[in-house]
């Protein structure tokens, strides 16, 4: 893209790319920082809804009704409403909103709606705030990137703001099972826009995402023989205790943690019967990656460790499920507008920092798809995927009037101008 590239260019004049501090302020945006102000309790109104709404990945009534909370606001903000049905079954629908303006530049927001979290976790652990926490499934990721979103783009209407050529916020349905339901629609949308934002949150202590690993599972089985335990085990060929060899092979071989790759053990599942040798077992392996060929490189060591067996007789099978999402790569036009984010944070005499984790997202597909990415544009929180998960209510205003900021500067400085 080079028109992006020339825009992307003059940002990068602006600051050195590898400072760590930001440049010399700009004055804060008084109308908008007292616009954020205002919107706070709405926002976190609108958060405690749609947490105490159950929408884990596959609940299509769940996400249905989130959906339908979320709607007529963006309808009041000015947007055009598209529904675009899951491109897998048993997903609720993704919703697109589109606000058309004057300027040229087109700037695709992804927010996704579901959780990790099964039905009945909701009334289970509701919405709460203990200090400056604010607690509840998926409060983090990403309900709250959700309301970040959904709120900026009000305030640009009620500013009167429309100097961008489009602006697009895709609500996905099913990013925690890697975008199954919409990785062909975040790819059309990327390529008809100049940059995307992300709005999963930002990492504590403050922090803004320029990097992602790539993600995908990897299949082990094992085809064994069964066989009576108790009158004659001799006769089976185990294949639990076979798959327990791999996995200490795995285990061995690979990092667990870390900025690099890494292979972790998520499922493991052998046997239903307790007196019967069991004929097969799986595993199932979370795979990290920074770089896309790592992956294939890790699937084909693999495929090696598994032709060595320790139980005769026994059959390893290596398959993969396929990277869920590539990497979301550092190249100088992401870090580009990370540097200009800093900027904008600067205003409020705050400094925000530009790091990556190995929290796969729909960032890294609209990266590969031609466009710079931002990610971590939500509030920060932490623990997320668990029962104490939780956002920092003193990011609230601050990362509100960051991600409202950055859309009017993009607008205003679109690419190729």
């Amino acid at each position: 893209m080079i028109r992006m590239a020339l825009f992307i260019s003059g940002l990068g004049a602006l600051c050195a790319a590898a400072a760590a501090a930001p440049c010399n302020a700009a004055a804060r945006n008084e109308a908008v920082y007292h616009a954020v102000e205002s919107s706070r309790a709405g926002a976190l109104d609108l958060l405690k809804q749609i947490v105490n709404i159950d929408s884990g990945s596959g609940d299509v009534a769940g996400g249905e009704q989130v959906l339908q909370v979320l709607a007529p606001r963006l309808q009041a903000s000015g947007a055009r409403l598209e529904y675009h049905p899951a491109e897998s079954r048993g997903l609720p629908p993704n919703l697109v909103a589109v606000y058309h303006g004057s300027g040229t530049a087109r700037i695709l927001i992804i927010a996704h709606i579901d959780t990790v979290f099964g039905p009945g976790t909701a009334a289970k652990r509701p919405f709460s705030i203990a200090g400056d926490r604010a607690h509840g499934a998926g409060v983090g990721d990403e309900k709250a990137g959700v309301v970040n979103a959904v709120t900026a783009l009000k305030i640009l209407h009620d500013l009167h703001f429309n100097q961008f050529g489009t602006i697009t916020l895709l609500l996905d349905s099913s990013e925690e099972l890697g975008s199954t339901g919409s990785t062909g629609l975040i790819k059309t949308l990327a390529r008809q826009s100049d940059v995307e934002f992300n709005m999963e949150p930002g990492d504590p202590p403050d922090a803004l995402t320029v990097w992602r690993k790539g993600a995908g599972d990897i299949a082990i089985h094992v085809d064994g023989r069964a066989a009576h335990a108790g009158m004659a085990p001799q006769n089976g060929r185990n294949a639990a205790v076979e798959i327990l060899h791999q996995l200490s092979t795995v285990q061995a071989e690979f990092p667990h943690s870390g900025e690099g790759t890494t292979v972790n053990l998520t499922v493991l599942k052998s046997g239903d019967r307790n007196n019967i040798i069991p004929d097969s077992a799986d595993a199932t392996l979370d795979v990290r990656v920074r770089k896309a060929d790592d992956f294939d490189a890790v699937l084909a060591k693999l495929k090696v460790l598994g032709a060595q067996t320790v139980v005769p007789e026994t059959r390893v099978s290596v398959a993969s499920h396929g990277p869920a999402y590539p990497p979301l790569v550092d190249g100088p036009q992401v870090h580009a507008l990370g540097v200009r984010a800093q900027e904008i944070y600067a205003e409020l005499g705050r400094t925000v920092a530009l790091s990556g984790n190995g929290g796969a997202s729909e960032s890294a597909v609209a990266n590969a798809a031609g466009i710079p990415a931002l990610d971590g544009l939500g509030y920060v929180g932490g623990d997320f995927h668990t029962d104490h998960e939780w956002i920092d209510l003193q990011s609230v205003t601050p990362r509100l009037y960051l991600f409202t900021r950055l859309l009017m500067e993009l607008s205003g400085a679109p690419p190729g101008k």
